[in-house]
């Protein structure tokens, strides 16, 4: 019996399977709302068999996007088209979850495909905030020093984004504390200098997370998983590190956090990352060791044979795609066929399935 193909339970929520669809930015929306474009895509994945669909970072304020075309989730006039999504994927034997974020400094940017630099004003850029006045590199935006007033309004914008994750019919929210971003900003001392009580001792500088996981946590169900994805390490001296992972994922358990999904990097624009298939897989395991939680491997995951061995091994608890399901949104299906999985095809697709010759 595969493993990759087993059920999988947090709370109450049942996975039918191993595979996840890891957040993946398309830099296809306007003013944050979810389109045809979003439909297809998550629907597709969640067609193709994965057991949990996670959208791209939605922004849970304007000024927390990436990009002008970033999906978005900071009003109610955006739940209409989620809602339509999470029904879809739903229908299919998926799991609908949503990933919210918040950019920082590396926010007001332009899309991949035309760049990497700051968006100008002229072309409706904004001013970025981080902890500290510290920017990415030196075409990034120059960040101003969050105040107070502007940490309390991020919680209040990460907890209204989760109410109306809910309202949209989503039964996972990860918060995304990884990749250079606002939460992953307060983390690492290579981006925070404060000297204030966000700042300084580990304590401080995840204290906003932990608040963040609280006030989601006072509107997100009970009987609903709350995942958050981490930068295990910075790649870079002096960075966030494995070690303050294991320990901040055991205080994240403790606040109602059930999965960390372990990837790493994207801080530090000097970080030096050692790629290879399953390069961060290594970080899962150790987390999912020491703090006693479950965990999400993620990066260079490409093949059946690799995510079979990743959950067999007791590894991780899930593994999360990105390109590979982009390569091929079918993916499931055919692990499952590679692996002497008998799972249920969509009705549609029946007369195609690829069945084991006695």
């Amino acid at each position: 019996m595969s493993h990759l193909f087993s059920p999988f339970t947090l709370r109450e929520i049942v996975f039918r399977n191993r595979i996840a669809v890891s957040p993946m930015c398309e830099y296809s929306s306007q003013d944050g709302f979810a389109n045809d474009w979003h439909l297809v895509h998550l629907g597709s994945r969640a067609v193709g068999g994965a057991g949990l669909v996670l959208t791209e970072a939605a922004a849970v304020s304007p000024e927390g996007r990436i990009s002008i075309h970033d999906l978005g989730i900071w009003k109610d006039e955006h739940i209409a088209m989620l809602q339509r999504i999470t029904t879809f994927i739903a229908a299919q034997g998926a799991i609908p979850g949503i990933q919210l974020a918040h950019a920082g400094r590396k926010a007001s940017t332009v899309r991949p495909w035309e760049g990497s630099r700051a968006l100008p004003a002229a072309e409706g850029g904004w001013q970025v905030v981080a902890p500290s006045a510290i920017p990415f590199n030196d075409v990034y935006p120059l960040p101003e020093t969050l105040t107070e007033t502007g940490i309390r309004k991020v919680l209040d914008d990460f907890r209204a984004g989760a109410l109306r994750a809910l309202q949209a019919g989503f039964q996972v929210v990860e918060l995304h504390g990884a990749h250079g971003y606002l939460l992953h900003n307060f983390l690492s001392p290579l981006s925070n200098h404060r000297t204030d009580e966000y700042g300084g001792t580990f304590e401080n500088r995840i204290r906003l997370l932990v608040q963040v996981v609280e006030a989601v946590r006072t509107v997100w169900p009970e009987q609903y998983p709350l995942l958050v994805r981490i930068s295990a390490t910075d790649w870079a001296e002096g960075g966030w590190n494995l070690a303050e992972s294991v320990q901040l994922a055991t205080i994240l358990k403790d606040k109602g956090v059930d999965l960390i999904d372990c990837s790493s990097g994207g801080l530090a624009a000097h970080q030096q990352i050692k790629v290879g298939p399953l390069y961060q897989t290594p970080f899962a395991e150790k987390i999912r060791q020491e703090a006693g939680i479950a965990t999400g491997a993620v990066g260079m995951i490409t093949t059946a044979e690799e995510a079979e061995g990743i959950i067999a091994e007791g590894r991780a608890d899930i593994v999360l795609m990105a390109r590979e399901l982009l390569r091929s949104p079918y993916f499931p299906l055919h692990a499952a066929h590679k692996l002497d999985a008998d799972i249920t095809w969509p009705v549609q697709y029946d007369r195609a399935k690829m069945r084991k010759v006695l």
